[in-house]
């Protein structure tokens, strides 16, 4: 199972994916000194099995308004969703639009993270809850629990249950890698095909 990240810039995907990993993916000079994600990040935690035989894998993506599109690319190929809010915000510009990125790739399997818990108060927590339900509109699934070994085992009963469907019954989509024009045929695109079948 593949898990993306997902969510507004600086409200904890990075820490998050290290928290469950162990890895950081935040890996560039550049990425370091700003404290942001720039690039896509990749870790892996043991799946259901407990080896490495059938890991986890995690899309940790940029939450900047600038890097939509890195986002985009890193979630097109995931199964499962970690839409991560911090409490002290709550849902925020690119909150919205990458849960609306989500909903267009046609992701339905996830868990909203609710991040920096520590800095917020009952009341905070009650409204940032509502805030989420409101924008979530049954777009992932909700279940309640609270820390890291509760997510842990979310994501490891959800690995083990399988789920994704096959990919040939899904909408088609094809990552365009190039495109070119030949002559008394037009234009032709290459690329991966994600989902679906022509």
């Amino acid at each position: 199972m593949i898990v993306g990240t997902a969510g507004h810039v600086d409200h904890g995907k990075t820490t998050l994916v290290r928290a469950l990993t162990g890895v950081d993916t935040d890996r560039l000079k550049e990425e370091k000194a700003r404290g942001i994600t720039i690039d896509l990040g990749f870790a892996y935690m043991p799946g259901p099995a407990g080896d490495a035989s059938e890991p986890i894998g995690f899309v940790d993506v940029p939450g900047h308004e600038r890097l939509v599109r890195t986002m985009v690319a890193g979630a097109a190929g995931i199964d499962y969703a970690l839409l991560v809010v911090a409490g002290d915000d709550g849902i925020m510009p690119q909150t919205r639009e990458h849960l609306d990125i989500l909903r267009l790739l046609g992701l339905k399997r996830g868990s909203v993270v609710v991040t920096k818990c520590d800095r917020i108060d009952g009341p905070r927590r009650s409204a940032v809850a509502a805030e989420i339900a409101a924008a979530l509109q049954r777009v992932l699934h909700r279940r309640p629990g609270e820390g890291i070994d509760a997510l842990r085992d979310r994501l490891l009963a959800e690995a083990g249950a399988g789920g994704a469907g096959s990919a040939a019954d899904l909408r088609f989509r094809m990552g365009v890698d190039r495109s070119f024009n030949l002559p008394g045929i037009g234009t032709v695109a290459t690329g991966t095909v994600l989902d679906g079948a022509v």
